[in-house]
């Protein structure tokens, strides 16, 4: 059996229970060295093999996936944040349901709540913003001309750039383009949740200065949740009745 699992942003302590004890039982052990936090590792047993997919293919992760099946391994395929967002699985489950191999997928705490979690910052404030825009700049991997940067600030919601940091300057301009005015608070969050976790806030006019000395492993977030006006949730206004409090 393969699982997919979500190892957390980074902080040992913010992997699933799940997670943490499939950790503790496989056999095998696939981890994305570039980003997760090698300290997970700790909780696997002494005779679990180890592969660092930082620098292996497609082709041999999957072999690894068909060799840990052919000996009834537990096989621990451990991916950074949560698979669904920027983890290259479907490509992974995909082989897998063709060579009719039984998987199974862990969720994990997204790099973009722990940024949230360390700002004490909530994305979805009323009469600010009700949405939440998770992307990434276009580099050597492009992004769908319908996503550009500058088409999403139009909508000028809360958003969160991955994968960026080392694009700031091309950020700033696009956002600015598509519509956020140049005082929309940002902030970049490197490694978050990590002991090395640094947070920078400004505008985002200022982008680039907040983000000197970053390039890798971190957020970039906008819009104006990150100020301080925003309305009340009607949930607890005492005149707003529901079907708890009539």
């Amino acid at each position: 059996m393969i699982y997919f699992v979500g190892a957390g942003p980074g902080a040992v302590d913010l992997i699933t229970v799940r997670g943490k004890a499939l950790i503790s039982e496989a056999d095998q052990i696939i981890y994305a060295g570039s980003l997760v936090n090698p300290a997970l590792l700790a909780w696997a047993k002494p005779e679990c093999a180890l592969y660092n997919s930082a620098s292996m293919t497609l082709e041999e992760v999957i072999g690894r996936f068909v060799e840990g099946e052919q000996k009834g391994w537990r096989t621990v395929r451990l991916h950074t944040g949560d698979p669904s967002i920027y983890g290259a699985v479907r490509e992974q489950m995909d082989a897998l349901a063709a060579l009719g191999a039984a998987f199974e997928v862990v969720p994990g705490v997204s790099a973009f709540c722990a940024a949230a979690a360390s700002l004490r910052a909530e994305y979805t404030l009323p009469a600010v913003s009700q949405t939440l825009i998770i992307t990434r700049a276009a580099g050597r991997t492009s992004v769908p001309e319908k996503e550009d940067l500058a088409a999403l600030a139009a909508h000028q919601a809360s958003m969160a750039v991955f994968l960026s940091a080392d694009m700031v300057e091309d950020v700033r301009d696009r956002l600015l383009a598509g519509g956020y005015p140049p005082d929309t608070p940002a902030a970049i969050v490197y490694k978050a949740s990590w002991p090395e976790e640094k947070i920078t806030q400004g505008a985002l006019k200022d982008l680039c200065a907040l983000g000197e000395g970053i390039t890798k492993t971190a957020l970039i977030l906008v819009g104006s949740f990150l100020g301080g006006k925003y309305g009340l949730s009607r949930l607890y206004d005492p005149s707003f009745t529901h079907g708890f409090r009539p």
